[in-house]
């Protein structure tokens, strides 16, 4: 793919400002969307900091709410990364979170599409879209889908958030296939490593949590809540035996026939998201 603009959706979460990051180190033109700030609060330094920053990264507001505000920020892009998801506020918020997730995602489609110079749109799933499917498959992969209805019957946390990944991603490929634009899904596990990010993400905090031993798990539901009071958070009864259900395994068979090579293990993932975090303040 040339080094022609491309766009990247939520700026400001942990993937997203990585992707930022990286496509800019390897000369891309960036324009990147944040939620609307009001009252213009938020500090972006980290992502207006970043090498190259200056000359190549545009930042733009766009709201899922709103998918027609997207438009200026794809206009005349190659390619879009859409990597925003809106979290659902409480377990009720199901039907709105998955209205804004679906329909902001097929508004972003429509603009890429009218763009007439999008080349490919990679969509940034989740592991949550394909681990529930009720079944007692101990290694799951791309074909598989999550039943959402066996979720709710486990009675544990993130339907609302399963719900949406899911139909998010199942309209997406519905709309690739009919209107023939190139789409990728990716089907990220839980994302654990070093972040540039203001805030501390929620996926490395659990991770760490669960090899420091040094948060009780309720204290880490209060810290967690006030972080991110629109993300579901486990308690300790989350983590007691889920009678009926076992954790699946996920293949990377299909990511490694295309040429993928891991080049990181788990000492540094966990050894670059210590660092960040010290270096933040929050270890």
């Amino acid at each position: 793919m040339e080094k022609g603009p491309v766009c990247v959706t939520g700026g400001t979460g942990f993937v997203a400002s990585w992707l930022v990051m990286r496509l800019l180190q390897h000369g891309y033109t960036v324009r990147t969307t944040v939620r609307p700030d009001p009252e213009c609060k938020r500090d972006l330094s980290f992502l207006t900091s970043l090498p190259r920053a200056s000359e190549n990264l545009q930042i733009f507001n766009a709201d899922l709410n709103k998918p027609d505000s997207f438009n200026e920020a794809i206009e005349g892009c190659i390619g879009v990364f859409h990597v925003a998801h809106p979290m659902p506020t409480k377990e009720l918020d199901e039907e709105v979170v998955t209205k804004k997730a679906v329909q902001g995602a097929l508004g972003i489609l429509k603009a890429c599409l009218n763009s007439k110079t999008v080349k490919r749109v990679v969509y940034t799933s989740s592991a949550s879209t394909v681990a529930y499917s009720g079944g007692s498959q101990d290694l799951v992969d791309e074909s598989s889908w999550s039943d959402i209805e066996f979720h709710r019957s486990l009675k544990i946390f993130g339907t609302s958030y399963v719900a949406a990944k899911t139909k998010t991603e199942q309209a997406i490929l519905e709309f690739a296939e009919k209107s023939g634009l190139e789409v990728v899904t990716l089907i990220p596990p839980l994302v654990v490593g070093g972040f540039i990010c203001k805030n501390f993400p929620s996926s490395v905090y659990l991770a760490l949590a669960m090899i420091l031993d040094q948060v009780p798990i309720d204290e880490m539901s209060q810290f967690l809540s006030a972080k991110y009071p629109d993300f579901p958070i486990p308690t300790t009864d989350f983590l007691k035996g889920i009678e009926g259900y076992k954790s699946c395994g996920f293949s990377s068979q299909k990511l490694l026939s295309s040429g993928f090579k891991f080049k990181h293990g788990l000492d540094d993932m966990f050894g670059d998201a210590i660092q960040s975090c010290r270096g933040k303040g929050f270890l």
